[in-house]
């Protein structure tokens, strides 16, 4: 019988997710609060909800947590995250909970390299509701994947900025960007789901080659032969904390995973004329 994957949040990334693994065998059930897509409706916040789907579904192998808090506030972070991933585990207690977090519960501002060791002290409520999500998801037998900057066909701002001529290299442009192509990123959950030793484990999902803000733009700009983006301030008022780090992926990658896309550059030509 096939494998049961249970892809919680059929957005930009569920949706790879779900595709990649149909085509490895998966039999996939996703879950969305719209019910979009081919999706099942469910409020992940609504405990009677997600209990409901243990007489809709089979048991699942694994669990992909992949849902959005839709640029939502702290409320709903709690809601989505915290609520969302305790009431999956309760109605689910044997199954393998792979749970999407972000690498900005690093606060680090220095440029130093960041590993899944490195301290985590967020400056934001929303990084604390994720660190307190994925304390739970640890304690319950669960993996957590830390995602740097995902990007990929139609989403990226960093490109659309320089392609549109309102890109702004940050102060001196030091800063680091660490970013992942949405089908790696894919990849390495579904690696993670087939990783019997990923359990209790937190890993870092980030491509291998983090770019000084600065020396992006001009590999962009000399690429697509635009004018290098002009300096101004950091923007104020960011969703997430400004910071300056490089994020290791090399545990992921002692796994057997590799980014098919090592550097942000190397896809910038691929996804550029879904940016238009």
């Amino acid at each position: 019988m096939d494998r049961h994957l249970l892809i919680a949040g059929h957005g930009y990334l569920g949706q790879e997710v779900a595709r990649q693994a149909s085509g490895m065998g998966w039999h996939v059930t996703a879950l969305s609060r719209s019910g979009d897509g081919g999706a099942l409706a469910c409020d992940l916040s609504g405990p009677d909800q997600v209990a409901g789907l243990k007489s809709m579904i089979p048991p699942p192998d694994s669990i992909i947590f992949s849902a959005s808090s839709g640029r939502g506030d702290t409320d709903a972070y709690r809601a989505v995250f915290l609520d969302g991933s305790r009431h999956l585990l309760a109605t689910f207690p044997d199954s393998h909970l792979i749970f999407v977090s972000s690498t900005s519960v690093y606060h680090q501002i220095d440029g130093s390299l960041v590993t899944e060791e490195s301290s985590t002290e967020p400056t934001r409520e929303t990084g604390l509701l994720l660190l307190e999500a994925e304390l739970q998801v640890l304690e319950g037998n669960g993996t957590v994947a830390r995602l740097a900057g995902l990007y990929g066909p139609g989403r990226s701002a960093i490109l659309r900025g320089l392609l549109k001529g309102t890109a702004i290299i940050e102060e001196d442009g030091r800063r680091f960007l660490n970013q992942i192509h949405r089908d790696d990123a894919a990849a390495a959950l579904l690696h993670l789901a087939g990783q019997t030793d990923s359990r209790r484990t937190v890993y870092n999902v980030c491509d291998s080659s983090p770019l000084h803000q600065g020396d992006c733009y001009h590999a962009l700009a000399a690429l697509f032969s635009r004018p290098v983006p002009a300096v101004g301030p950091r923007p104020e008022n960011r969703k997430r904390a400004w910071t300056h780090k490089r994020v290791s992926n090399e545990k992921l990658r002692a796994t057997g995973w590799e980014p098919s896309y090592s550097s942000f550059i190397d896809a910038a030509e691929t996804i550029a004329a879904s940016l238009q």
